[in-house]
């Protein structure tokens, strides 16, 4: 397809001369969460500006990405929701936000069986009821702000960790009575319950969802220019996405990548903002409100007893070298 051949010329003719030692990598991803990086990954971007093989692993959770890092089965993940991020970096280990991969309050949120009849003016009859959340990610997070706004006691709840698929599964099967997660889950879970709030009512009340490429400081500061050209790529990817002349041509890969059908791939990253790196430098993201932002999320928290203590200050738990060096290339 000529389009097809313009999309892969416009990409090879920009990482000409960017040639460099070969390095092997190995990144986190999530499945059902269909993102531009994933044309890229498709069709051997990464593989190509770096000069190595890019080894992808799909994981359930943002917990296990830390877990991954921590032990340097992974490099970098990519869509690392920020409540996980916060929660490791909170307990030490040495991880950096390098970019924002997808700010999406539309794709996190909790959903209430069907049959309770329980909306935004009755949320305090979720007494008593039993809740499926992923603990230490962006929909804990959500559920945690949800609940504290509307004055739910969570000793009153029964919650039970679960990963979104299985949460979706057991709200299905009337094993729990709410739901909280994402992506295709939440489109699943949303078949048998209602969102409390919307992604907009939400964002009025400060509960921002986005998540980050990371990795741990260590990797970053031995392989600051791999990092670079990895998040080079990831930014053209989006730009490429941001044309809609180039739409049809890189669903279909996304939704295959993410095993998605093309329909639900659409429904969910038409909900997905994807800031340029512009944007991203901006004090609107790591130019500062992120690190605030953490701040808050891990104060939350250390309230609700899920974590520990919280650090003074997240600001070197952000790195924009090499998004910065990124955008030069």
């Amino acid at each position: 397809m000529k389009l097809k051949s313009t999309l892969l010329g416009a990409v090879a003719m920009a990482f000409v001369g960017q040639a460099a030692a070969a390095e092997d990598i190995t990144v986190a991803y999530f499945l059902e969460w269909p993102m531009p990086f994933q044309y890229a990954k498709v069709k051997g971007m990464y593989d190509e500006a770096l000069g190595g093989t890019v080894t992808w692993r799909s994981f359930g959770s943002g917990t296990e990405m830390s877990a991954a890092m921590a032990s340097g089965d992974v490099h970098i993940s990519v869509s690392q929701g920020i409540p996980p991020f916060v929660v490791a970096a909170s307990g030490g280990q040495d991880l950096q936000v390098l970019d924002v991969a997808v700010s999406y309050s539309e794709n996190d949120n909790c959903v209430v069986a069907e049959a309770l009849e329980i909306d935004k003016n009755s949320a305090a009859e979720l007494a008593g009821k039993k809740v499926a959340v992923p603990l230490g990610t962006a929909a804990h997070y959500g559920f945690l702000s949800q609940m504290n706004h509307f004055g739910v006691d969570l000793a009153s709840l029964d919650i039970v960790n679960m990963n979104p698929p299985e949460g979706a599964a057991a709200l299905a099967q009337g094993s729990v009575d709410m739901f909280c997660g994402w992506g295709g889950s939440l489109r699943r879970a949303m078949e048998h319950g209602n969102v409390l709030l919307t992604g907009a009512e939400k964002e009025e009340l400060g509960i921002l969802v986005f998540d980050a490429t990371t990795a741990s400081a260590s990797y970053v500061a031995e392989h600051s220019d791999t990092v670079a050209k990895f998040l080079a790529v990831t930014a053209k990817a989006n730009a490429m996405w941001a044309d809609a002349a180039n739409r049809d041509e890189m669903l279909g890969v996304i939704a295959q990548d993410a095993g998605m059908d093309v329909e639900a791939t659409a429904a969910s990253i038409d909900t997905f903002i994807f800031p340029t790196v512009a944007e991203q430098l901006s004090g609107n993201w790591l130019g500062g409100a992120a690190q605030t932002f953490m701040k808050g999320v891990a104060d939350v928290f250390v309230g609700a007893g899920s974590i520990d203590a919280s650090l003074d200050s997240y600001d070197a738990a952000v790195n924009i070298g090499p998004l910065e060096a990124a955008g030069s290339m």
